[in-house]
């Protein structure tokens, strides 16, 4: 079977589709599947062992220069990639209008999920196949609903998540990568307090490593890493080589964020802070038998001290 996947966006919607996959590549031999996915996510998809062929997108990019020539080059480019093959199923996991105009340009029937259950209700007309998931559930087994549905096979609520993926990275043992970095600034952690932590974790012999994506968080790590002996900040750098510096630290402190989500698909273990959303409903998720990924939310939890004993216990340190 050749199945084509739209999910372009965001990172951690990315990463919430390839258990998905996983499941279908269990119970449907042969499958292989295309996936439709922005540039700046295009080193995620080819990290499963059932994408084929990656197709990157950049209608973020190409929105704000939709005046220069190259763009519609690019677009058609595009295009002509995306109908280079035909497909027995063109899912769009994510149902929004930009993802259903993408599906209308794929050669092969149309799924997504209906009225009722899509972010953008109007999306669901381009599909000729509609299916039901629950709203309130974890967006990780939405897509698996969706994808079980549109597939035909039967899906236990309970089965255990697998990402399918794995990255080669050497093991950074002393290595604690501190995602401090989200879209939305009510669901940071207070600078103050990753000061405190990081302070913490360099007293138990661990480095915090800051990452950053943009000038803000650039600017923030460094004044954590400048008020912090020990700590290390990460320059700007492409996904595709923060993900090896990911998948080989010892655990990963991280707010909501879809690098979080990542880190829990390459199995580290570690603590998601979320001091403004619900970890049942966006909570990093770890692989079944991987090591432990511990959600809080509560307030009290959330202070330093509590994070940083919260892991040391996972990690066996005494302190």
């Amino acid at each position: 079977m050749k199945l084509l996947i739209i999910k372009t966006s965001s990172l951690g919607d990315v990463v919430h589709m390839l258990p998905a996959l996983t499941d279908a590549a269990a119970v449907i031999p042969g499958l292989h599947a295309d996936w439709v996915v922005e540039e700046g996510f295009a080193a995620i998809p080819g990290l499963h062992p059932a994408v084929e062929r990656v197709i990157p997108v950049a209608i973020r990019r190409w929105r704000r220069a939709l005046g220069r020539a190259a763009t519609w080059r690019e677009m058609v480019a595009f295009r002509r990639a995306l109908q280079a093959e035909s497909y027995d199923l063109v899912l769009d996991s994510q149902c929004l209008l930009k993802s259903a105009l993408l599906a209308v340009q794929a050669r092969g029937p149309r799924a997504g999920l209906d009225a009722a259950s899509a972010r953008e209700p109007l999306a669901s007309h381009f599909y000729g196949q509609r299916y039901a998931a629950a709203r309130d559930l974890h967006a990780i087994l939405r897509n698996r609903v969706l994808t079980a549905q549109a597939l035909g096979y039967a899906l236990k609520v309970d089965a255990p998540v697998h990402y399918g993926v794995s990255v080669v990275a050497a093991e950074r043992a002393s290595e604690v990568v501190c995602l401090h970095g989200t879209a939305r600034v009510e669901k940071e952690y207070p600078e103050g307090d990753w000061g405190v932590l990081a302070q913490l974790l360099v007293a138990a012999g661990l480095t915090p490593v800051f990452p950053a994506g943009n000038a803000r968080e650039a600017d923030r790590a460094a004044r954590l890493v400048a008020a912090c002996s020990g700590a290390r900040r990460l320059p700007t750098m492409p996904l595709a080589e923060l993900m090896p510096l990911i998948g080989g630290a010892r655990a990963v402190v991280g707010v909501d964020t879809g690098l979080m989500h990542l880190a829990a698909a390459f199995g580290r273990p570690g603590i998601g802070l979320y001091p403004a959303t619900d970890p049942i409903r966006f909570g990093a998720v770890a692989e079944a038998g991987a090591p432990i990924l511990l959600n809080i939310s509560n307030r009290v939890d959330l202070e330093p001290k509590r994070v940083a004993a919260g892991l040391f216990k996972l990690l066996g340190l005494t302190t």
